[in-house]
């Protein structure tokens, strides 16, 4: 089955965001995305799951959150199965993980994890240590056909996290589409008085694959500005969006 994957920083409800909403709406509508991974979403009403949400009626997608800040948390948009499951893990330092279960056509099972590291630049050993723990709860896990782990990173290709990831044998869907990852999803260009300026401009957000799953394409979504203000994103982060086949295992 093939399915299209996003995940997708959308920066809260900072950095204009009543001028953000409109062109954080297309964008999510653009990607067309059977299931999403969203970070830094608000819950309170109105809940901006909710919202991106309302921008495909046609799909009628099913939320999953959890907040892990004081302003919002990750929220999991899913429009194809049937999920069987919702489960948290706290990883310290006001940061979570979340998956779900879906059971595709056929059968085929489907983990699907969604989270948001630690984010000062200099503190790589928390966002290590926090990737350790979502593959051990993985590990840990009921056995399903495929796994797909969505989130904003907050490392570089070259980070400790990074590390954990393809070390416990997780592959970077846009890698592997593409041979190299994005050079830049972070930061976007936005300009605002309240924009995150802690760290190097450099790819930060990825579609991790593992078990029957292959990436067949990927890009880098939600990357440009309106033609009549170059000053203005929807979100600070840019999406990753890939297109994936998943099967049953052997």
């Amino acid at each position: 089955m093939r399915l299209t994957v996003a995940t997708y920083n959308i920066r809260n409800i900072s950095d204009r965001y009543p001028e953000r909403k409109p062109l954080l709406g297309a964008a999510f509508a653009s990607f067309d995305a059977d299931i999403a991974g969203l970070q830094e979403v608000v819950f309170s009403p109105p809940r901006q799951d909710d919202f991106l949400a309302q921008q495909l009626p046609r799909r009628g997608y099913r939320a999953f959150s959890v907040e892990s800040r004081p302003k919002g948390g990750n929220a999991i948009l899913c429009a194809v199965g049937e999920v069987q499951a919702h489960e948290t893990l706290d990883l310290g330092e006001r940061r979570a993980v979340q998956r779900v279960l879906v059971v595709l056509p056929a059968q085929t099972t489907l983990w699907f994890v969604n989270t948001h590291l630690h984010d000062p630049a200099a503190e790589g050993h928390v966002r290590e240590r926090q990737a350790e723990a979502i593959v051990e709860w993985m590990a840990e896990a009921p056995a399903a056909d495929a796994t797909i782990i969505t989130g904003d990173f907050n490392c570089t290709p070259l980070g400790e996290a990074y590390a954990v990831m393809a070390g416990a044998g997780f592959r970077s869907a846009y890698l592997e589409a593409n041979g190299v990852e994005p050079v830049v999803t972070w930061p976007s260009g936005i300009q605002a008085v309240t924009m995150d300026t802690d760290g190097v401009p450099s790819c930060f957000d990825y579609i991790w694959l593992r078990g029957s799953v292959r990436a067949i394409s990927a890009r880098v979504a939600a990357d440009t500005p309106p033609p009549d203000d170059p000053t203005i994103y929807p979100s600070d982060h840019f999406a990753v969006v890939t297109e994936v086949d998943v099967s049953r295992g052997p």
